[in-house]
């Protein structure tokens, strides 16, 4: 019995819609674990999970131990967490949901000035708005609906990404556990493309199972979060999805905040 893993929201939903719905088969039985990102990185790095959805950032801390697999990247061209505030232009103190989250170490990278503050991700709109933090970095939805808070943009991190890298951001992935053989490990990357591509073929069902997941999102605005982080990247990391994830474990060890890194794919 394998134990797969990624977190209940709306782009991670439609991605597994295939294996969900029962068409599309895993190569082994498997138990299902849904939790936050950060909560799946930690157990990632205790190697617990046998395949599961991580941070980029967290694959440092786990390369030796699992593949990345070629499909299910998140990734955005361009845009990326939302780094949020009510006034300050240069803020101090600013949420970030855990540690091992991309969206932290894009902050260290961006902003380091500041001080981070580990709060959980779906709180961080409310600590901005009471004034606990002076600002906030987002994820998942809060990206698109910040301003019904009325927060406004300090910077878009993934906009950062692109003036520092002419690359896309590189922010999610799914792995697998190196223990369970190379063959296996193909196998289960084959039966995730195998998943979206039904999502795919299946959009109208796959959005509205992914609502489910998208803590208050329209089926308009789930289909227009879903399209941002289900896109070529995740259907085939390529080389330039690649060349992203590298140079930013790259720069992230050039700058003390991690170990190094060198990835090892499942190609199809």
């Amino acid at each position: 019995m394998i134990k797969i893993a990624h977190s209940p929201d709306a782009d991670d939903a439609y991605m597994f819609y295939g294996i969900a719905s029962g068409a599309v088969k895993l190569p082994a039985p498997y138990v299902e674990f849904l939790s936050d990102i950060e909560t799946l990185n930690k157990l990632a790095i205790e190697e617990l999970l046998d395949m599961t959805a991580v941070s980029a950032h967290a694959l440092a801390y786990i390369c030796d131990r699992y593949y990345v697999m070629s499909v299910g990247a998140s990734m955005g061209e361009g845009y990326g967490p939302v780094v949020v505030g009510r006034e300050v232009d240069r803020p101090r103190h600013v949420a970030v949901p855990g540690r091992y989250t991309t969206a932290a170490l894009l902050v260290r990278l961006a902003m380091p000035h500041v001080k981070t503050v580990e709060i959980p991700f779906d709180k961080i709109m409310d600590a901005v708005a009471a004034g606990v933090v002076d600002a906030g970095v987002l994820i998942h939805e809060g990206q698109i609906t910040y301003s019904r808070r009325g927060l406004r943009k300090i910077l878009d991190l993934g906009e950062w990404w692109l003036r520092e890298t002419d690359l896309p951001t590189p922010l999610g992935l799914d792995v697998v556990r190196k223990a369970l053989g190379r063959d296996f490990a193909a196998a289960v990357t084959k039966a995730l493309a195998d998943s979206i591509k039904y999502a795919d073929e299946h959009r109208e069902e796959a959005l509205k199972y992914a609502q489910k997941f998208s803590r208050g999102l329209t089926l308009e605005e789930t289909a227009k979060f879903v399209d941002m982080y289900v896109n070529a990247y995740t259907r085939d990391i390529g080389q330039r999805g690649k060349k992203a994830l590298e140079e930013l474990l790259a720069r992230a060890k050039e700058a003390g905040l991690t170990p190094g890194c060198t990835p090892d794919y499942i190609d199809l």
